[in-house]
Parts: C-alpha cells; structure tokens; sequence
C-alpha cells in the first residue's frame, strides 16, 4: 500500500502544478494493451519488492517526489509531449514510473514465501540459541552436574511400583552420595528439594539421620523456605526420636516469630499437632504466655507445663501481663484469618478457661470469637480437640442469642462435623443446650437426614452412614436414647457432664420435654429409613441399636402408637426370612429383639424394665408370627427372646406360649443338656419359668 500512497501524492502533485498553468485541450491518451496490463497489475499488487523497485526511481520514501528530468525546479511542468503518449510508448508508466518486466513481477508475487521461509528458519536458529543459552547458564551455576544427575535419579525413583527393589537400593545408594554434603543447597531449590524428599522416603534410618545431622542448627531458617519446609515435615514422618529431638528444639525461643510467618506457621503447627511429646507441646505453648517463658524453660520444679492456670498460681504477679500478651497474640492471628492453627485452639482455651466470668476481657475475647464474619475461625476450632472444647463452653454459657450466632456460623458443615471425632461433641451440645428446638432441628438435622420422608431418600445411602459411623449416630440418636451414656465415646461423656452442670444456670426449659421436642422433629424420618433399610440394620451392631433406640423412644409424646406398627412388622419379616437366619442370630439381633419384647430397657438400679408408654406390643406380634416355630427359637440362638416374652407383662398371649412350650417340653431339656457350650442357657432359663 505504500506504493500506491507515493503513486497517489505523485498523481496530486502533478494536479496541482498543472493547474497553475493555462488549461489546454483534453486529449485522449490511448494505452498500448500491453502497457494497460502492467499497470494493472503493479496497482493491484502491493508488495514490498514492488515498493522498493518504484523507489529506484523516485528516491528514498521520506514523503517527497523528486522531480524528473522533464521537470523543472521551480515548481513548473515541463510540456508534456502528446507524441509520447499517444505513439503508446512502453518505457512511460500511468504514474511517470517506468515499466516492470514481466520476470520481477513474477518475483514479486514468489517473494512473500520466501520472506515467511527465512522468518521462520530464523526464529527457530533463534529459540535453539536461547535453549544454549539456558543451558550454558544452568552449566554455570554450582552443582550443576550433580543436580542434573540427582534429578534423573529422582525421575526413576518416584515410579515406585515400577522399580525393582534391587535397583531402588542402588539408586538411593547414589543419591546418597550426591547430595550429602549439599543438602542445604538442595532443599532450597524448587525441584531439587523433591530430590531429598525422595531420598528421604526410600532411604534407611542411618542415612536419614545422616541428612537430619546436616541440617542441624538451620530448621527455624528452612521452615520458612516454600520448598524446604516440607521436607522437615518428611524427616518427622519418616524419622525416629532422635530426629525428632533434632528438629524440634530448635523452634524453642522462636515461636512468636514462627506462627506469623506465612511459610513457617504450618511447618510448626505440624510439628505442635504430628510429632512433639508432651513435654515439647508446653515448652511451645508456654511461649504464647510472654517472652520470659521463651528464654527460662522450665519452672521451678523442673517439670515443664503450659497449664495456665498452674502457672498462674505460682506467680499471681503475673496475671495481667500474661493473660494481655495472651490475648494479643490470639487477637493478631484471627485478625490476619489464620485460624486453622492446633496450637492457637490450645492458647485459646487457656486463655478462656482462666480469664474469668463475667469480667470484660472474656466479654472483649468473646466478641473476638464472635467477630469472625466468615465464620471460619469457628469452623476450625469445631475440629479440635481444645477448639471443640472452648465451642461448647461458649453454647454452655451463651444466651439465647449467642447460641444461634454460633449455629449460623456452622451451616453447610454440619455433615462434616457429624463424622469428627471432636466436631460431633459441638452438635451435641448445640442440641443439649439450646431451648428453642426448632432453631436446632432445623439448623441441625436438614443436612444429616433426608427432608422428605419418600422411599427414594429413606433408601439412600446417607442416612445409613450416620447410623453405621461411630460419631455421626450420636446427634442423631441424643433424642431418642434411653441411656445416652452407652452410645458415647469416653472423652464426649466427661464434657457432657461439665456442660450439664453449665446448663442448669443458663438453660430454662426441662431436659425432658427438649428431648421429647427434638424426637418429635425427626420422628417420622427415622422410622421410614428403618421401614426400608430394615435387612441392612439388622446385620449390625449399630444398626440393632438405632431400630431398639428409635422405637422404644416414639412413644406418648413424640408420635402416634400406631405409627409403629409398620417398622415392627418388618422387624418381624426380617426375622423370619431363611437367607437372614444367620444374621438375626447375632447377639445383637437377639438383644434387639428381647428389648422390642420387653418395651423397654432394663434397669440395673432399680433391677426392673423401664417399659415405654404405651408399650409396644411386639411380644404377640412376634408369636403370631412364628407359630409352631416358637419351639426352634427356644432351643436355637435367639432363647433369650423367648425368655423376654415369658417375662413381659405386655403380653395378652401369655397363656398360649406357655402351652407351645408346654407341649414341646422334651425338646426343651434335650437342648438344655447338650454337651456343647454347657447346653443352651437360655433354654435352662425357660423350662425353670415352666416348671
């Protein structure tokens, strides 16, 4: 296009000067045809060789038209001959070039190829030359050689399900010998510090203390490090306790330094919550508490503790300061949103359980705590053990109004807290405490139990994994539990007994009618996952459990008797099914089936059944059912059942088994008096009630 723009100023300019001059006659220029069709083509074609050929003539392209020698230099035209023109000369062009033979046209239209060919020659001569350059610039730096070779070895060694063990030896063998030395050079570099977690991880014992010994004297420096950090949490993992009294001294003094740094604050939770011993974890913690904990390190005793309030009582001078540099700590981490720290849940409940009722630096750390829009600084202390603690104790102790904050803060994971061998103490607690019921149950069991009651969502398979898991059963089966104390894990029932001390101060309504309240809400729920998951509850010990538990607790109160029928009926089909006959003669069917018998638990107090009202009925509903198959029951592994129903009061059939049993009485004593296992107990048991 630049040529045509030099052809159209030229054109202009010959416009220009020619109007100057007096008009003369138009005459009509006649063109040769083959004058016509270079021009045509050399107007079309824009190329830059055309450019340049055109500049041969007209000079450089710096705007200007230098006049030819037919023109003069004082801006006049000379007269142009009408001869020339029309006689059809070839060496004039339409614009005053000259014409272009026909073989450097045919060479401009083959130039751009040619331009493209030797660009892209040249741009990969030039991507070959920068690769040299890399290359000669990784030769250059130290240990090169070593980090290369190092590296293929890693590449083979990561593969491990494709490397003999033979081979594996020997290439961890001369790993060993290469980065020895230079271990701290290594674990700084992003891909070389791979290199020594691999060699960490296939490597024996001696050879990881060999590294472990290296290093020493620069752990707190290689936390810090985005590379080198992990492979501290490595030697932890994989070494033994001389390692780990290698590494974790030498965070002592620096603690309050480290758990602000954005690299070295997890490397030293990790250490805090995976790897330190008792005695380490205080000598970390007492560092929270004020400088001077960081440079003396025992007490006075010689014992280390970071029990605050112990050391407290050793120098009651000391609360204000410790409890103020404490809480400044606490405050700088939740206020930075690094809350996910085992060792700040540990500070915190210190702080919490020493600072006082009713005074305004729990009120200030309260709000703290409560501050957190996102919630996840509540969400984090829920899966702890000191964290779950110190949230429970804040519901304990909460108004009406604190209590549902907390609830709020605690939406969408509550599925998650369930399974959690500390967060489930949180929803339990939520639910102990709290008096309105319908906040709970609403905030609480959505996300645990299916909404609608359809067999579709009674079948699936999340409610049965609640009723299967150790934990996630609890806050499930806190309503309904006759006893809670047998379905609690060790460490739930101590903090259940320090809350219930709590909550008679800052609770109103009765325990009893909450109970009843809760069971009332997800009543109908429960007994639709047992109608259709029944055969799948039977064939364990908690699924036995939750069936006894759930329709024992649905009565006066809670749901209609009637309701009951049907999940007892398919009790009852389960029981006399032949493919589940090894099933409901576990020891968990049969005390299942004799607490369905009695209506009710035993009483060790009171040494009688605590029989729910009304009572269920199953007794008869089991005898009708078995018929003649009494006699099987008991004389088999489920006697005790029998025994049940001789003696329940709830039970208008009474009579009639007796005379079943009665009737059958030498197949009784036959199973009494077998030689195996001492003969049948339980059948012993029912011929002493005949007799």
């Amino acid at each position: 296009m630049a040529a045509v723009k030099r052809k159209s100023a030229t054109a202009a300019k010959k416009g220009a000067v020619s109007a100057n001059k007096k008009p003369k006659l138009e005459q009509k220029s006649v063109k040769s045809p083959k004058l016509q069709s270079v021009t045509k083509e050399t107007e079309i074609d824009s190329d830059p060789i055309v450019e340049s050929d055109t500049t041969e003539h007209s000079g450089e392209d710096d705007g200007v038209s230098w006049p030819s020698d037919d023109e003069g230099f004082e801006g006049e035209a000379a007269p142009r001959k009408l001869d020339e023109s029309e006689d059809g000369d070839d060496s004039i062009g339409n614009d005053g070039g000259v014409k272009l033979p026909e073989e450097k046209i045919r060479a401009s239209k083959e130039a751009p190829a040619t331009k493209n060919t030797q660009s892209s020659t040249s741009s990969k001569e030039a991507h070959a030359k920068q690769r040299a350059v890399a290359q000669e610039r990784k030769a250059s730096k130290p240990n090169a050689d070593h980090l290369a070779r190092s590296k293929k070895i890693w590449e083979r060694l990561r593969r491990q399900s494709h490397v003999p063990l033979k081979e594996r030896k020997e290439l961890v063998a001369e790993l060993f010998d290469i980065i020895t030395g230079r271990v701290k050079d290594f674990v700084l570099k992003h891909d070389a510090s791979r290199v020594v977690q691999t060699g960490i991880k296939y490597g024996n014992l001696e050879q990881r203390k060999t590294i472990a010994r290296e290093l020493k004297g620069d752990y707190c420096q290689l936390a810090q490090s985005k590379f080198a950090k992990h492979m501290i949490g490595k030697l932890l993992v994989h070494g033994d306790d001389e390692i780990r009294d290698l590494v974790i001294p030498e965070f002592y003094g620096s603690v309050r330094r480290t758990i602000k740094h954005p690299e070295a604050a997890w490397i030293l939770d990790d250490v805090y919550r995976g790897a330190a011993t008792a005695e380490q974890k205080s000598m970390l913690l007492r560092e929270w508490y004020g400088a001077e904990y960081s440079i003396f390190k025992a007490g006075d005793n010689g014992n280390v503790t970071a029990d605050l309030s112990k050391l407290l009582q050793e120098h009651p001078e000391k609360r204000g300061p410790t409890l103020r540099y404490l809480f400044d700590m606490i405050n700088h981490l939740v206020q930075k949103k690094t809350t996910g720290f085992t060792i700040l849940h540990d500070a915190m409940l210190q702080y919490y359980l020493n600072v006082g009722s009713g005074t305004e630096s729990l009120a200030e750390f309260v709000e703290v705590v409560k501050g957190d829009e996102e919630g996840d600084l509540l969400k984090n202390l829920a899966f702890t053990k000191s964290g779950s603690r110190l949230v429970c104790l804040l519901f304990a102790h909460g108004g009406a109004k604190d209590r549902k904050l907390l609830l709020r803060a605690f939406k969408g994971v509550m599925e998650t807290m369930a399974g959690d061998a500390h967060a489930h103490q949180v929803l339990l607690v939520a639910l102990d405490v709290t008096d309105d019921t319908v906040l709970t149950s609403k905030a609480i069991y959505p996300e645990l139990l299916p909404k609608k009651t359809g067999a579709d969502d009674a079948k699936s398979n999340g409610p049965l994994e609640y009723v299967f898991h150790q934990y996630a059963r609890v806050p499930i089966l806190y309503p309904f539990a006759y006893n809670l104390p047998p379905i609690l894990p060790t460490a739930t029932k101590t903090l259940l007994t320090d809350v219930h001390k709590i909550r008679s101060s800052t609770s109103k309504k009765d325990p009893e009618m909450r109970r009843k309240e809760l069971a009332k809400a997800i009543a109908h729920q429960l007994l639709d996952v047992i109608i259709h998951n029944t055969a799948a509850l039977v064939g364990s010990t908690f699924g036995c459990q939750f069936i006894s538990e759930i329709l024992l607790a649905c009565s006066e109160g809670v749901i209609p008797a009637t309701e009951r029928e049907v999940p007892m009926q398919r009790v009852i089909d389960v029981a006399q099914d032949p493919s589940m006959k090894e099933t409901i003669s576990s020891p968990a069917a049969g005390r299942m089936l004799k607490s369905l018998v009695l209506s009710g638990h035993f009483n060790p107090k009171l040494k009688e059944v605590d029989v729910c009202q009304p009572p269920l009925g199953f007794a008869d509903m089991l005898f009708d059912a078995l018929g003649e198959d009494v006699v099987q029951w008991a004389t088999g592994a489920n006697s005790f059942v029998i025994v049940g129903m001789l003696e329940t009061k709830d039970m208008s059939r009474h009579e009639g088994l007796v005379k079943v049993l009665r009737a059958n009485k030498a197949d009784l004593e036959k199973a009494a008096k077998s030689a195996k296992d001492d003969g049948n107990k339980g059948t012993r048991l029912i011929l002493q009630k005949l007799s």
